[in-house]
């Protein structure tokens, strides 16, 4: 593993993990109505994107990243859904 491949690892696993102070958060509260449900849907439908891409280019940071922010976005959208 070079230190390209290092740096995108890196980088992928912050992104991933600042969305879980959020989850958290939301999911202690049982409150989503600060969140936006327009800008997380967008962030959505973008990380998906993003992880078709990394598996057509075979790029592991960006497929771990965006599989993992997926998941904690879609947690997101739910809980803007069910604690209305």
């Amino acid at each position: 593993m070079n230190y390209i491949e290092i740096l995108g690892l890196v980088a992928a696993a912050l992104s991933t993990f600042s969305f879980v102070p959020q989850v958290i958060h939301t999911w202690k509260t049982k409150s989503a109505k600060d969140l936006s449900f327009a800008m997380f849907s967008i962030m959505f439908t973008a990380t998906a994107l993003w992880l078709i891409y990394g598996f057509l280019i075979a790029a592991l940071p960006v497929i771990i990243a965006n599989g993992l922010v997926l998941i904690l976005l879609g947690i997101i959208l739910y809980f803007k859904i069910a604690y209305k």
